[in-house]
């Protein structure tokens, strides 16, 4: 019965980061997608949004899930990835987010779960070899 309840606890916190993230994506991207066509005055806000929201869903239509379909085909491993990387990595990417929005930096949310999930399936790099760069392009060498 307890590791029930621990395991129920488990999916709950991870499901409640995963919707956190997801929220956060959902602000963070926006704004960077539209912000160039509001500024120079090209679009309104309003009609930004709207073309915005029109396109995520041709998007999703024509692309399908290709991204998806590539993380899944070798870029995270399994073997690798439990419960712990997902919790670092959901924190990990929320914590960028935050302080890429906070200081106005405009960078991309899905590119920082990725490298947040990418980090520990580097396993032949040594801690004094571990850098972002080495580790996001594959193991050290």
């Amino acid at each position: 019965m307890v590791a029930v309840d621990s395991t129920f606890w488990v999916v709950a916190m991870l499901v409640l980061l995963a919707l956190v993230f997801d929220f956060m994506n959902g602000f963070h991207d926006a704004a960077n997608s539209i912000a160039t066509v509001v500024s120079t005055g090209v679009l309104k806000p309003q009609q930004a949004i709207l073309f915005a929201a029109f396109f995520n869903v041709v998007a999703i239509l024509v692309f399908e899930l290709k991204v998806a379909g590539t993380i899944g085909k070798g870029i995270v491993l399994p073997d690798v990835v439990d419960h712990h990387v997902v919790f670092g990595a959901l924190i990990g990417a929320i914590f960028w987010n935050v302080v890429t929005w906070w200081y106005g930096i405009p960078s991309s949310s899905s590119h920082a779960r990725q490298t947040a999930s990418r980090l520990p399936t580097s396993t032949t790099c040594t801690p004094s070899r571990r850098t972002i760069a080495k580790c996001c392009s594959g193991p050290c060498s």
